[in-house]
């Protein structure tokens, strides 16, 4: 991995300093499809606007990057599947997103946090989610076996165990709007994971990060939130190397998340893909995740993609089945080094389990060059910025 993927690490640990930054949706046209480049991105900003400066603040504190939604902005998703470029992408990792099922659970119009919702096809659950703070689940019919087409009066909808009369649409029919009764208070526990490599061109921002983990420390000290806000940590290399994954359990004392942090190094990993299937197990189903709280977040930290074979794909399917039953949203953040397969890799994550994808891009000076991603028009921000909004967004 590149120096810029640990200082990202520390940027997404800093995020509790702050929630001042509104959240907005980008779109527009489809970028360039250039590969790498280590000039500035063309969608605001420049370097002399985010690039390094003399004053004290942190190089976390610099990095730059771009948030895209592929389910905010579904009609170009379909298109850049359309695109020869892309069009192998599905079959490649097993992921066909064209049958997907938007769910709005509401109590007299208020959203509803939590909510089991279940897809059943002949009375056989096959897939299940949790609605985030706005009340939304995402479901999906034949994600990881391509159905061509599919008789809708043998799919019915579950909320909280309860069979739904009205039978369920298709996005491009419109969204499934779903009344109940609820007893659930405001919930405000908040879950964040950060699932991160930790191979051998790791060992200077290793270094890096604890030798800074006091202003993360003293950002959070500064935070006013209500939140209960609780945080775990994975750390992962490569088979065959000394370990391939560690972990540290949610805990609401960020002390003890950073104090595990401190005790890691870096080594192994000599080749490009990683073992991030047994990361991803790892953090979905080895961590205590809670039956009850207001958001889940897993941020995925990487820049090179799992080993390819039948049985990893099938395993990484598996995670991202698992992670959306228990209501956790898969952040990836990519740094530089990804290729075109691993970025659409990430967005088939973050896409299945109602989440977001956020890309590092070249604005700071900071680190080696990134990979355009194909993507529309989006705003750069300060990684800082950015994961504040996001917390704050999906923690509201």
């Amino acid at each position: 991995m590149k120096n810029i993927a640990t200082l990202t690490i520390l940027g997404l640990l800093s995020i509790f300093g702050s929630c001042n930054k509104d959240d907005s949706e980008a779109g527009g046209d489809l970028m360039s499809k250039d590969e790498y480049s280590s000039e500035p991105g063309s969608n605001n900003g420049s370097q002399g606007q985010y690039g390094p400066n003399n004053g004290d603040q942190g190089q976390y504190g610099l990095i730059t990057a771009g948030e895209w939604n592929d389910l905010s902005n579904w009609d170009f998703w379909g298109n850049l599947l359309n695109e020869q470029e892309y069009s192998s992408m599905p079959e490649y990792w097993g992921f066909h997103t064209k049958k997907r099922m938007s769910v709005a659970v509401r109590d007299n119009g208020i959203p509803q946090v939590n909510a089991k919702v279940e897809l059943l096809r002949n009375e056989t659950v096959i897939w299940t989610a949790r609605t985030d703070n706005f009340g939304y689940a995402e479901l999906w019919v034949g994600l990881f076996q391509e159905d061509k087409s599919i008789d809708l009066s043998t799919l019915s909808l579950k909320v909280n165990d309860e069979l739904q009369d009205q039978e369920p649409v298709l996005i491009e029919d419109g969204i499934n709007e779903i009344e109940i009764n609820s007893n659930i208070g405001d919930i405000k526990k908040v879950e964040l994971s950060f699932i991160v490599d930790a191979t051998g061109s790791m060992g200077d921002e290793i270094d890096f990060l604890k030798a800074d983990l006091k202003s993360v420390i003293d950002s959070v000290k500064r935070d006013d939130s209500n939140l209960d806000i609780y945080t775990s940590t994975v750390f992962y290399r490569d088979e065959g190397d000394d370990y391939v994954t560690r972990k540290s359990e949610f805990t609401s004392d960020l002390n003890n998340t950073i104090d595990f942090i401190n005790r890691q190094d870096a080594n192994g990993g000599d080749d490009f893909p990683e073992a991030v299937h047994t990361a991803l197990n790892t953090g979905i189903n080895e961590l205590q995740w809670s039956n009850t709280a207001r958001t889940r977040i897993a941020f995925l930290l990487l820049d090179a993609p799992p080993h390819y074979t039948a049985k990893i794909v099938e395993n990484i399917h598996g995670s991202i089945k698992d992670a959306a039953r228990k209501g956790i949203k898969i952040i990836p953040v990519t740094a530089s080094g990804i290729d075109r397969e691993t970025e659409f890799l990430m967005r088939f994550m973050a896409i299945s389990t109602n989440a977001t994808y956020v890309f590092i891009t070249n604005d700071s000076g900071i680190g080696g060059g990134h990979l355009k991603p194909s993507v529309g028009q989006y705003e750069v921000e300060h990684l800082n910025d950015l994961m504040v909004r996001l917390i704050k967004k999906y923690s509201e």
